[in-house]
């Protein structure tokens, strides 16, 4: 993102906050570690509630809460009363996406009047089923599109655009492997003694 610093505000981004907190960064890369977390619970059948209770960021814990809910339609035995895994998958993406847009614009001092992420994909079901090992239960593929509208040119735009997809964490995450570390920590229910 460009360095200039105005003390202006332009698509909500309040360009000399996100300025200092660059400069911040900059100074000392420590300020710019951030951890998440979520922690999903069952609800029955194919719904979950994921809460958020707090993230990292320099190394200090910051309180926060929210609910994020989930289901399967009800051709996939759902009780189809929120999104499923995989529209949050895209949800996600989607927004992580547009705050970069937002930003990548307003650093270039380009108003938005409009800006619009769709994404979709396919999933073959056989896959997931394991009905064949063949078949990937995930995307090979994601397509999107995204729709602009504001006072930058078209080079503006298609810049803004490169900007993007080189600094979006989601876009990162979904376009290469990630390493994924799991373990199992099965739960006695009578003792609530946990056994790894």
């Amino acid at each position: 993102m460009e360095n200039a610093v105005r003390n202006t505000i332009v698509n909500g981004i309040d360009l000399t906050a996100l300025s200092d907190v660059a400069a911040a960064i900059q100074a000392d890369p420590e300020q710019g570690r951030v951890g998440f977390c979520v922690k999903t619970r069952w609800t029955g059948r194919t719904r979950s509630e994921s809460l958020v209770e707090a993230y990292e960021m320099a190394g200090k814990r910051i309180d926060r809460r929210f609910k994020i809910v989930a289901d399967e339609p009800e051709e996939l035995l759902g009780t189809n009363s929120a999104p499923n895994p995989q529209e949050l998958l895209m949800s996600a993406l989607n927004a992580c996406m547009t705050v970069g847009y937002v930003a990548q614009a307003a650093v270039r001092g380009i108003e938005l009047d409009m800006l619009v992420i769709e994404t979709s994909g396919q999933l073959d079901l056989r896959g997931f089923l394991g009905l064949n090992d063949a078949v990937p239960p995930g995307y090979r593929q994601l397509d999107y599109t995204v729709r602009l509208a504001g006072n930058g040119s078209v080079e503006q735009f298609r810049d803004i655009h490169e900007a993007v997809m080189k600094t979006s964490p989601n876009f990162f995450n979904l376009a290469q492997p990630i390493c994924m570390n799991g373990r199992i920590e099965v739960i006695d229910v009578d003792s609530k003694a946990s056994v790894s």
